[in-house]
């Protein structure tokens, strides 16, 4: 291959033929070319990427997107081999080499520049994963770990379909027939499925909990009867370590197809219970108890009382339901805030005389 390029420099150098001993006549002119086009497209490729860059910068900051920060990290991930072989090998150009050399030259100058080509994607894939997936949706300050493993396997994944479909770029180039390989790929991949199905369920599903976001690592959640806290979503399985202490692993194809509760997503968590008071407590101190549990829950810090009946006449007692709130999720709270109005309620009844019921029997005997 020649360049009109090539010979406009070759006729401004002097005549450079000398006698070498053993070979005779050497015309080093064409070598000198080439060394002149390799220093000329090195300082120039370098040049004109730091100018790219230095504009990419000056513009950035007139910008509030952070897409051009991934822009310019992109053209700065250039290094400084690939575009110096590429000068290299264009300058070879003019030269006539043997076909193993040529084809092996040719070979690395398509590895480099695909290498180059998938870091560059890379950056773009790495940065639309962390957008998309890597979120702080709850306002915490904190990546979810699961989430950063996802966004991890999105770039892995990435990266191999790029290199697979670089590796079929670069064999096609060097005028390997590609299509028979394809199709055994392609074979290959339907038998790897089948005997993979299980684990690649799971690894799908894992995916599935990783973008739909059901539960994050730390979660208390509910899987049937059983009940823990997430410590891990793997490829395969979670692990949730249950009240008991021990590890629990369900694979991730049964997360993705059972009812899960999550009660980390709980806002406020919702209580009742039911007491009983006598039937001999005299009427006007019946119609006082809702308004004694009213005040009650008016004092306790962290609840709200939604409501409270009169609502049973039982078999050995007048039965109240009450319904409230508690602003934490924590169950200890929970129950730290149903124990103190457990004692208020026990003390309240003390100071007015009204007697918790319990069960009785009353028989009557009629003397004839």
């Amino acid at each position: 291959m020649d360049f009109g390029l090539t010979q406009y420099i070759a006729s401004r150098l002097p005549e450079m033929v000398y006698a070498m001993p053993y070979i005779g006549d050497v015309d080093f002119a064409p070598f000198a070319v080439a060394l002149i086009i390799f220093a000329v497209l090195t300082v120039l490729f370098k040049v004109v990427l730091v100018v790219v860059i230095a504009r990419l910068k000056a513009l950035s900051q007139k910008t509030h997107t952070d897409i051009d920060d991934v822009v310019i990290a992109a053209a700065d991930g250039i290094s400084p081999w690939v575009y110096s072989y590429v000068a290299f090998f264009i300058a070879l150009q003019p030269f006539t080499l043997p076909a193993l050399l040529d084809m092996g030259l040719t070979a690395v100058f398509l590895f480099a520049v695909v290498w180059q080509l998938i870091e560059m994607a890379l950056c773009f894939v790495e940065y639309f994963a962390m957008r998309v997936i890597e979120k702080d949706e709850d306002g915490d300050g904190q990546i979810d770990p699961n989430t950063a493993t996802a966004s991890h396997m999105v770039t892995l994944l990435a990266r191999i379909v790029l290199w697979v479909l670089g590796g079929l770029f670069v064999l096609s180039n060097l005028g390997i027939e590609v299509t028979s390989l394809i199709a055994g790929l392609g074979i290959g991949g339907i038998a790897i499925a089948f005997a993979l199905q299980g684990i690649l369920s799971d690894l799908f599903s894992s995916f599935s909990l990783y973008f739909d976001k059901p539960f994050r690592i730390g979660d208390y959640v509910m899987i049937g009867t059983d009940a823990g806290v997430v410590e891990r979503i793997g490829i395969k399985t979670t692990r949730i370590r249950t009240l008991q202490g021990e590890e629990l692993v369900v694979s991730n194809s049964e997360l993705t197809t059972a009812r899960v509760q999550n009660f980390k997503k709980m806002e406020e968590r919702r209580g009742s219970f039911q007491f009983g008071i006598t039937y001999e407590t005299p009427h006007d101190k019946v119609k006082a108890v809702k308004g004694m549990v009213e005040r009650i829950f008016e004092s306790v810090e962290g609840a709200r009382l939604d409501r409270v009946h009169f609502t049973t006449f039982g078999d050995s007692a007048l039965l109240f339901d009450v319904v409230f709130y508690v602003s934490s999720p924590k169950y200890a709270e929970y129950l730290d805030i149903l124990e103190k109005v457990n004692f208020d309620l026990m003390d309240k009844f003390a100071e007015v005389g009204i007697e918790f019921a319990y069960p009785t029997q009353m028989h009557y005997v009629k003397n004839a």
